[in-house]
């Protein structure tokens, strides 16, 4: 199969996440999207970010009832901070028949070159790359490796969603239902 990759800390997953995760799954050449639930992003320190658990059932919550949309925890039994390569080359390794693509918004493409071992992810693996508000022009652009896709321009983030929580005000319809039960059940955010 080929399976796009699209990693992040989700805290928490919202419906920006989904539509843009659906789309890839439906409107490219993915049979599947895996989302890869970060431990630790080498470029964020964040307080407010939940343990992986939480947000891997958050994930799983949201995806349970899309047979195109999977969660991963690869990263959780990796060394931190996890790097995307290092990712990419341990899934390679656990699923040879399948072959994997990475999926980044297109504010990214500018810093793809800081990340680590970037031309190797590039040739090896390709970037999906979504269009997302004020993002910055690339060189990458051009990359035989770089492919472009339409998705809808949601600007919507989790650091809102905390800070509604956070208010106390409601995440209606920017969160799944059930994503929504379960910060409400285990009080996160507030």
């Amino acid at each position: 199969m080929n399976i796009g990759l699209f990693f992040g800390s989700f805290n928490p997953i919202h419906i920006g996440h989904l539509i843009v995760a659906n789309v890839m799954a439906e409107s490219t050449d993915l049979d599947q999207v895996w989302f890869v639930v970060t431990p630790q992003n080498p470029f964020k320190r964040n307080k407010q970010l939940l343990h992986e658990e939480d947000r891997y059932k958050m994930v799983e919550l949201a995806t349970q009832n899309n047979s195109k949309l999977k969660v991963s925890d690869v990263e959780f039994s990796l060394p931190r901070p996890s790097y995307t390569i290092d990712t990419l080359k341990k899934l390679r390794e656990k699923h040879p028949q399948h072959t994997f693509r990475l999926i980044i918004g297109e504010d990214n493409l500018g810093q793809f070159p800081n990340w680590k071992d970037y031309e190797e992810i590039l040739n090896d693996f390709g970037l999906y790359v979504y269009p997302r508000p004020n993002a910055e022009a690339s060189a990458l652009k051009t990359h035989p490796q770089v492919r472009f896709f339409e998705a809808p321009l949601l600007d919507i983030s989790a650091t809102f969603i905390r800070a509604q929580l956070k208010a106390e005000r409601t995440i209606r319809y920017m969160v799944p239902e059930e994503v929504e039960a379960y910060i409400k059940w285990k009080k996160f955010y507030v």
